[in-house]
């Protein structure tokens, strides 16, 4: 029965250290207690490593010719790609200054010099474990934006909006000047903004107009359902505000809160005008899809109207024809 099961593949750990003799000592007992070890001599070889295949876990010492040990951990934590990856600082610095410029870098622990054997693999084995958890909640995220991707399924006019929706309101983000955490939220946002509509049966979800007021009414719960089933995860809390605002309205007319301007969040804005023009510009069951020109003259009145932020419709339309200008 064991051979039929897949084996777990073992962490990688990624050892930095300009001296061959300590890094080779660290390998070494990592190793023999079934860890896969690479090591490098400095941060840049370090950071060319973590590009190839991210490791697990990363323990790095502190003074190394070029880039310093602060500035490696610096850099991983400030990049969404990287940043939850445990990092240890090695130091034989004693003052508590070294250790506060370690936590200012985002350092998760620290091991001092001469490291022994004892604490370095009970440290190895606490971080590991918590990676361990913090990947099973990367995997929730990936199941719900793969659930929000067969949801978009069941409607055949929405082929490819719920990408394109992720890339174009990154986009925007970045053309506003957005932080990154922001940036990520609109990606995951792009996949889960209509995941409620799981609960919307076929022949409401395929009626695209003319719904009768008790068949709008359900339409119009999928916002709360889709945070609903979104909140447990705290790494989406940024994305429910997204998910529940997306069809509010800046003159309150929206739902399901009838919140009016500036109370609704940014980041729901931002997703809802990059929603509006995929809209316009595919065909679904009962329109045809209208031109760039076309799109740009609708948003503009309906923010105009006041459904949209015409702020950002009229960014939206300035990066687009910067991204013209550039193709």
């Amino acid at each position: 029965m064991g051979d039929l099961l897949p084996r777990r593949r073992a962490p990688r750990i990624l050892v930095v250290d300009d001296q061959p003799s300590i890094a080779g000592l660290m390998s070494q007992l990592l190793t023999i207690r079934g860890y896969d070890v690479i090591t490098a001599a400095n941060a840049e070889q370090a950071e060319a490593e973590v590009r190839r295949q991210a490791p697990d876990l990363i323990l790095s010492d502190v003074m190394m010719p070029g880039k310093s040990g602060y500035d490696f951990c610096r850099s991983l934590k400030e990049n969404p790609a990287t940043r939850l990856i445990p990092f240890v600082l090695i130091t034989g610095l004693s003052d508590s200054s070294d250790k506060v410029r370690g936590i200012d870098a985002g350092a998760d622990d620290f091991l001092n010099k001469p490291v022994l054997a004892e604490e370095l693999i009970a440290r190895v084995r606490s971080l590991l474990r918590l990676k361990e958890f913090t990947d099973e909640l990367e995997t929730a995220d990936s199941v719900l934006c793969t659930l929000g991707l067969i949801v978009e399924g069941r409607d055949p006019y929405t082929e490819g909006h719920c990408e394109r929706l992720s890339v174009r309101a990154a986009d925007l983000g970045h053309h506003l000047g957005m932080d990154e955490d922001s940036i990520l939220a609109l990606k995951r946002g792009g996949y889960l903004h209509d995941l409620g509509k799981i609960a919307v049966p076929d022949e409401i979800l395929k009626k695209g107009s003319d719904l009768t007021p008790a068949e709008w009414a359900i339409m119009k719960q999928h916002p709360i359902t889709g945070e609903n089933i979104c909140r447990p995860l705290r790494s989406l809390r940024l994305v429910l505000p997204i998910i529940r605002h997306h069809h509010e309205h800046t003159d309150g007319s929206g739902y399901p809160d009838g919140l009016r301007g500036s109370e609704i969040p940014a980041l729901p804005r931002v997703l809802q005008v990059v929603d509006v023009y995929d809209a316009l510009r595919t065909a679904r069951s009962y329109k045809a899809p209208l031109t760039h020109e076309q799109a740009s003259e609708t948003m503009r009145e309906e923010a105009r109207r006041g459904l949209w932020d015409a702020e950002l419709v009229a960014e939206y339309f300035s990066m687009l024809e910067q991204k013209r200008q550039v193709a």
